[in-house]
């Protein structure tokens, strides 16, 4: 039953957090294109310059819980079931959406943001595998 509602909810999802990703939040089209490659210390500097911890946590954490569902892509491909080739392809797929991002200017390029992200996928994964031992799905 979570397998057949999770195929049923993943793509409406993705799309939504595209959406988020280049158009929702009160994005809107930088000057110019922008990279933040130093991994830990533009999130450092961002904590330190943010007016409001709401903000921070809404963003860190956001970046992270929001990618958790991706960890249970197994489910859909068993080929991602394995940890290797998930963290593989969804890494390669977030690098290209960080990368659309900065050549739309639509946002900044950010390796704090892969990482992130990945981590969520990586929670996702460890939730998934215990869902599955749980449930017997």
């Amino acid at each position: 039953m979570l397998k057949k509602i999770y195929k049923i909810v993943i793509i409406p999802y993705t799309l939504f957090l595209l959406y988020l990703m280049f158009l929702g939040m009160g994005r809107f089209q930088y000057e110019d294109n922008l990279i933040r490659v130093e991994p830990v210390f533009s999130t450092i500097d961002f904590i330190q310059n943010s007016i409001s911890w709401k903000n921070v946590i809404m963003i860190i954490l956001g970046n992270i819980v929001m990618f958790i569902p991706f960890g249970f892509l197994g489910w859909i491909v068993p080929e991602l079931k394995n940890l290797k080739s998930l963290l593989f392809a969804f890494i390669s797929s977030i690098v290209i959406a960080e990368a659309l991002q900065y050549f739309t200017r639509m946002g900044i390029f950010e390796v704090d943001d892969i990482i992130l992200n990945t981590f969520g996928v990586y929670l996702g994964w460890l939730l998934c595998r215990y869902t599955e031992k749980r449930f017997s799905c």
